[in-house]
């Protein structure tokens, strides 16, 4: 049961400026990133400034039993010290970087602590299958706190993963204090394949449902009046079918001085019978045991929203062999270079490139396109996809365990262990609810019989219904599964995101910034126009076919879309002489003995063809977001060719979406003003600047944060660096580049679809909605039974039910988010 939470200031929590969890540091004039704060500072994930640079830095936080939040309400950004965190080794229930030596602490691009052993020391996961929640997990702390060797922790609990970085020799020491806790740690060895949490264990179901009827029986003989020995014999008998394991647990945590559920269980029911409650106490305990089986199942289906993304790649796959022959072999041990057979309907087993054949690809596991994709030679393809049709054969270009679903496994595991802003508010009100109503309890108790005579009985009773209810489980675990379900629910749609902060400050979007060429167009320019001029004169080759054949000479991007577009329609280019490159202005050569100049305004000028009429025309197409170029003989103009980046078809209707859900638009792009301009009027772009530099960009999203919105930027990952950096959401178009994309941004887009961020808009809201209601349904739940029990109006069983209900009303709640995430509008 998720009953009490660590207390130690969150490694992975982003988005607050806070001493630990700290703040996106700006990018550096000289094109650093330097994620600050810590290993808790959310600029990690973002990508580079222009020279591709990261130094993650760290800031220090001591964390003495109580928490050091200072939480800086408005748009700026702090930059803490650099460099290696290296925390004391004082402090009691820390973080990786709050409570030990914590060796080289890096952050993963979603925001999550990276442990990194330091010299000396060594790094050690291990899977421990009890360990379900923040009960265990602060368990397991304060006794590895004390054992001597541990240098850092971090827990990953829906996986059910402990990282420990250690000394040599500290390993055993290290299992030893675990096993002494009741639970079993397997280690997991260095590169081992990814596997996805193990489900509960096995349950005795006869011992439960005994005790249910052994209960049952208690109750009953107390109602028929019969010897109270009966009804305490049968009230023992179903506490021991089912309680064992819950007194076990509670008195481990007895010792170790933590008061979670079960001991707060163990201690009501002992109360109980103390006080003659014997089938009240046997109730309880059953019901209990029901309730926390009920739970764990719940929480298993958040965790197999991993374990589906692991199901979805192959166990084999058909491989050529040095002989030229096929063979069937585990998709674990496929190697880069290694060429593949896909036949119909068949999943690809690893990310690579089409050598031979053609088909039509599945690509939703991956990117959510709901739509097959037309696959041919020197196309891209991805693990876990399916092939509809066609059979075709791939170079593997990733190995098993670096796959673009690999990654997004990694990215969304890494994803569930960063506390969200709303997880970190509760891990700080539960550590002071369940000490507050434990000491109401013991007040309840005694007071009343003290000062006003009450019976003890009473007074006992209802303490010890407060002590049931004192367990903050349903509002610690509302959080989580609902921060895990809603990112998993994303990445079923292609949505990677990084970090439960930013699903759920994503709600908060006011401004987004995107990039031109590659987010709202294609960023293949293609001819757009082509005109005669004047050719009255020119009878051997048609003006359109020597420009084309100047064209292809040239690598420019523009002269490639003109000689491109003649090849596409079938045309033979013509041979070109004493070809030149004019830098700056275009190209020349001859065609068939004649000299020929192909090059933009600045070259029309300067050979003395330009006239009102040209530029005139130049100027329309520019204003038209259109690159122009013409074709001279030396004497006149014979033809104008104009290429242009053709925008997206889904461009318009994305930031339509946008505009419908009150984010205002901003386009940041190198390309001219007019060019800007055109486009942004073309897809309905609040705003456009052009001629941007990576500064500029810069300058742009900073001018635009405030604290009552967030400001997104969505770009490439590389170039837009700064810019992604210092917005305080980063968005990467991850078709072109899916690895980067997944290692860089904040929320990923597996394909170029934009209307995708409307999507995690909703899902955003939604998912902090889901939020709302947990803790509204948490607290209230609870504030009743409270009530309840102070006026003696709460039996213990109900008591139980106001606990574990309320966890099983939340968890219910959060998994709605898997069943029916928000679709692109």
């Amino acid at each position: 049961m998720s009953c009490a939470t660590n207390k130690h200031t969150d490694p992975t929590a982003s988005g607050q400026p806070d001493a630990c969890c700290g703040t996106k540091a700006p990018a550096a004039s000289h094109g650093h990133d330097h994620a600050a704060g810590g290993c808790c500072g959310p600029a990690q994930g973002k990508a580079a400034a222009a020279d591709g640079h990261r130094h993650e830095g760290a800031g220090h936080d001591h964390d003495h039993g109580h928490d050091h939040d200072h939480d800086h309400d408005h748009g700026h950004d702090h930059n803490h010290s650099h460099g290696h965190a290296r925390a004391p080794a004082h402090a009691h229930g820390a973080s990786p970087c709050c409570g030990h030596d914590a060796g080289d602490i890096q952050m993963s691009a979603g925001g999550a602590a990276v442990l990194q052993a330091g010299p000396g020391q060594l790094l050690a996961r291990l899977r421990i299958g009890q360990m379900d929640c923040p009960t265990e997990e602060t368990l397991i702390r304060k006794k590895l706190d004390s054992v001597d060797g541990v240098h850092a922790l971090d827990f990953n609990l829906m996986q059910r993963i402990l990282t420990v970085v250690h000394a040599e020799g500290a390993l055993d020491r290290i299992t030893a204090a675990i096993k002494s806790l009741g639970m079993t740690p397997e280690p997991l060895a260095e590169g081992a394949a990814r596997t996805p949490a193990p489900a509960a264990a096995r349950v005795n179901w006869w011992a439960i449902g005994g005790a249910g009827v052994l209960a049952g029986l208690s109750e009953a003989s107390h109602f028929a009046g019969m010897h109270w020995g009966v009804t305490a014999a049968l009230a023992v008998a179903a506490i021991l079918a089912c309680g064992i394991s819950t007194y076990r647990k509670g008195w481990i945590a007895v010792r170790n001085g933590n008061l979670n559920i079960n001991a707060l269980m163990s201690i009501a029911v002992t109360g109980a019978v103390l006080i003659g409650q014997w089938p009240e106490a046997a109730m309880v305990m059953f019901l209990f045991n029901v309730a926390e089986l009920i739970e764990a199942r719940s929480l298993d289906r958040a965790r197999n929203a991993i374990r589906g993304l692991l199901d979805l790649a192959p166990e084999t796959a058909t491989v050529r062999q040095a002989d030229g022959s096929w063979q069937s072999m585990p998709a674990a041990q496929l190697q880069v270079d290694d060429v593949v057979r896909v036949r119909p309907g068949e999943r690809i087993a690893a990310d690579g490139i089409i050598v031979s054949g053609r088909s039509a690809v599945d690509q939703s596991p991956i990117t959510g396109e709901s739509l097959p994709v037309e696959k041919a030679e020197g196309d891209p393809v991805y693990a876990a996809t399916v092939n509809a049709a066609g059979s075709f054969d791939y170079r593997v270009t990733a190995a098993a365990g670096n796959t673009t679903l690999a990654r997004i496994i990694h990215a969304v595991e890494q994803a569930q262990g960063a506390r969200a802003p709303t997880q970190r508010f509760i891990d700080r009100f539960s550590r002071i609810y369940t000490p507050v109503v434990v000491g109401v309890a013991v007040l309840v108790a005694v007071l009343p019989p003290l000062l006003w005579s009450q019976p003890w009985f009473d007074a006992i009773y209802r303490a010890l219904a407060l002590l049931i209810i004192a367990c903050p489980c349903a509002l610690v675990i509302s959080t989580p599964v609902s921060i895990v379900s809603g990112l998993t629910a994303a990445s079923r749609r292609g949505i990677l995101v990084k970090g439960g902060v930013y699903l759920e400050e994503g709600r908060n979007l006011k401004w987004l910034a995107l990039d031109k060429t590659g987010t709202l167009t294609h960023g293949k320019p293609v001819q757009t126009d082509l005109q005669d001029w004047d050719v009255s004169d020119l009878t051997r080759q048609p003006a359109a076919l020597v420009a084309a054949s100047l064209a292809a000479r040239s690598d420019h991007p523009v002269s490639l879309a003109v000689a491109n577009a003649a090849r596409d329609a079938g045309k033979a280019l013509l041979d070109v002489d004493d070809f030149t490159a004019l830098p700056g202005r275009g190209v020349s050569g001859k065609v068939d003995g004649v000299a020929f100049q192909l090059g933009n305004r600045r070259l029309m000028r300067e050979l003395g063809v330009s006239s009102p009429k040209l530029e005139a025309r130049l100027d329309e197409l520019e204003q038209q977001g259109k690159s122009a170029i013409a074709l001279s003989d030396g004497q006149r103009v014979l033809a104008l060719a104009a290429v242009a980046d053709t925008v997206k078809p889904t461009s318009a209707a994305a930031i339509a979406d946008l505009h419908a859900l009150g984010v205002r638009t901003l386009m940041l792009t190198g390309d001219n003003t007019p060019t800007a301009q055109a486009i942004a009027r073309q897809v309905g772009i609040d705003e456009a600047r052009g001629d941007q530099l990576p500064e500029d960009k810069l300058a742009a999203i900073e001018s635009k944060l405030a604290p009552a919105g967030k400001v997104g930027m969505v770009g490439d990952g590389i170039n837009d660096a700064p810019a992604l950096a210092r917005a305080d959401i980063g968005f990467a178009m991850g078709a072109a580049g899916t690895g980067t994309a997944i290692e860089t941004a904040d929320v990923a887009l597996m394909d170029d679809d934009l209307r995708k961020i409307g999507t995690f808009l909703r899902l955003s809201r939604a998912t902090h909605s889901v939020l709302i209601q947990n803790i509204a349904l948490a607290l209230g739940i609870k504030a009743v039974f409270l009530t309840l029990a102070m006026t003696g109006n709460a039996t213990l069983w109900m008591a139980v039910f106001a606990d574990v209900g309320a966890s099983l009303l939340v968890v219910a709640n959060g998994l709605r988010l898997l069943r029916a995430a928000p679709q692109t509008a």
